[in-house]
């Protein structure tokens, strides 16, 4: 199963993001994930081997660029005409990194002044994932105001941590409008072992989820 956004569906782009039985796109492009805030373009991703990286970026019409994860938060983001896409892997490391700010910023160089629709998929919900002081102290410096917001305190020292709450913020930070962006809704991978692999549940057994995007073609003219 893949599930869709009405979001993306506006911008008229094939995308979906992957549940277990979920096939890889054909002809996919994607980074070496290193829990950065590197961009590349999906060009480069054909290499071999491709370059390490944590977001992806593509106008390369009908060409899907695309991220995994096991718990972090995958965003997919397109420009309103669809003809700029690209994907974010955001785990806490890279959004204390700021991959968040970085991706849309690669895509605004792609498509001066359009506006971009984002949306988060499935990943470890406050439900499940709790973090300890060094990991929250790490990422409040990339949030004015803190992170109180995406925190709730649990045993001494630690928190439980909202991962889609930071990420819809940074989308925020980096200008892209609250109304443009989105959330696939009761999508934690750690509570939904039928649909979802979770790496914070599973362990080195866990699989990976494949979450793709690709450009739409221009429209002629005629």
């Amino acid at each position: 199963m893949t599930l869709r956004h009405p979001l993306l569906e506006r911008a008229g782009v094939a995308h979906g993001f992957g549940s277990r039985t979920t096939p890889t796109p054909a002809g996919l492009l994607r980074p070496r994930q290193v829990h950065g805030s590197r961009v590349v373009s999906g060009r480069a991703c054909a290499q071999h081997p491709a370059p390490e990286a944590d977001a992806v970026v593509s106008a390369d019409a009908g060409v899907p660029v695309g991220v995994v994860t096991a718990d972090c938060v995958p965003i997919l983001i397109a420009s309103e005409s669809g003809r700029v896409v690209g994907a974010i892997h955001a785990g806490w490391r890279g959004l204390a990194r700021g991959v968040v700010a970085a991706g849309v910023d690669a895509l605004r160089h792609l498509c001066p002044g359009e506006a971009l629709l984002a949306v988060v998929g499935p990943h470890i919900g406050p439900c499940c994932y709790e973090v300890d002081d060094p990991v929250l102290d790490a990422l409040a410096p990339g949030f004015p105001g803190g992170i109180g917001f995406a925190q709730r305190p649990t045993r001494s020292g630690h928190a439980r941590l909202d991962l889609g709450a930071l990420a819809s913020r940074a989308l925020e930070l980096a200008g892209v409008a609250r109304a443009a962006h989105g959330a696939v809704p009761d999508a934690c991978t750690s509570c939904d072992a039928l649909r979802f692999h979770s790496y914070r549940r599973d362990g080195l057994r866990a699989g990976r989820l494949v979450h793709h995007v690709a450009a739409r073609p221009l429209r002629s003219a005629s």
